[in-house]
């Protein structure tokens, strides 16, 4: 009951807060910036949506993943950045407005493209017999913690933008306290085998990670954007939404062993985010 009451009633609310405290830092301009950083935002989706899902297949197939963790790590793959992203790029001096920019367009595209993604892992890596998506219900669902949240925290900062302002840095300091407990309590559910979990995918989702965040700012670099986009770029391509990646496991797919790249990603893209940040201040120094 314990952990019905986790997956069905607790994440979504926990995610929908998240994603509410994302959606008072934003305004319907983020969304216009497609067309003002045209070459960086396509640039930045062609990676989120495009080439993260190729990278996370291939590496599944590099490293022998079957079942259950190899859908895992699809899930992660197919799922957008999320406000962690925004923040990370603002502690590394980055361009905000572009990283909120991409966090916002993805979030909307990968609603759709979640479902397809994630339906083909299940196929490809041997699940399909027990469970699968329906896509039109993983939509609404997903809108339902994502979108709406987004689309009334929005509507706060535009119809009280004082107390939106004053209610950001709590917000924030929230949503982090909660990512960690959805986290902490991803990894509890599965704390007997988390040791050999982690043998298992660490080193699949550690590659992942740094490869997402290298080719970002690599493509980035090659395409002459400004050094602070690059570092946006990079940020966006290999900071995920790890809490919706937990709850489309857990809630959606009611698969707790699925959870577990996904949590153990989330731990490993804090340690390189720390990084990142270090490096990018210690530049700018």
């Amino acid at each position: 009951m314990q952990d019905s009451i986790l997956t069905a009633v607790f994440l979504p609310l926990a995610l929908a807060f998240i994603m509410l405290g994302m959606g008072l830092s934003l305004s319907i301009k983020d969304f216009k910036n497609i067309f003002v950083y045209p070459k960086a935002m396509i640039l930045g989706l062609t990676n989120q949506l495009i080439l993260l899902p190729i990278f996370g297949f291939a590496l599944a197939q590099v490293f022998g993943l079957t079942g259950a963790m190899a859908v895992g790590v699809m899930i992660l793959a197919a799922c957008p950045g999320g406000a962690t992203s925004n923040l990370i790029t603002h502690l590394s001096k980055g361009d905000i407005a572009l990283s909120i920019s991409l966090t916002a367009v993805s979030s909307l595209i990968t609603i759709i493209t979640i479902p397809i993604i994630v339906n083909f892992a299940i196929a490809f890596f041997g699940e399909e017999g027990s469970i699968k998506l329906p896509v039109l219900e993983t939509i609404i669902q997903i809108m339902g913690v994502t979108v709406v949240p987004v689309s009334i925290g929005m509507f706060l900062k535009k119809r009280f933008p004082i107390l939106a302002i004053k209610a950001d840095r709590p917000v924030r300091i929230a949503s982090a306290v909660i990512f960690a407990a959805v986290l902490i309590a991803a990894i509890l559910k599965e704390r007997d085998s988390i040791v050999e979990y982690f043998i298992l995918t660490g080193p699949i989702m550690l590659s992942l990670n740094v490869l997402t965040l290298i080719v970002g700012f690599f493509l980035a670099t090659v395409f002459l954007l400004p050094k602070r986009q690059r570092l946006t770029v990079s940020i966006e391509s290999g900071i995920q939404n790890g809490t919706l990646g937990i709850m489309i496991a857990a809630t959606l797919l009611k698969n707790s062993e699925m959870t577990i790249p996904i949590a153990i990603y989330s731990l490993i893209m804090f340690i390189t985010s720390a990084v990142i940040i270090f490096w990018a201040n210690k530049k700018k120094a």
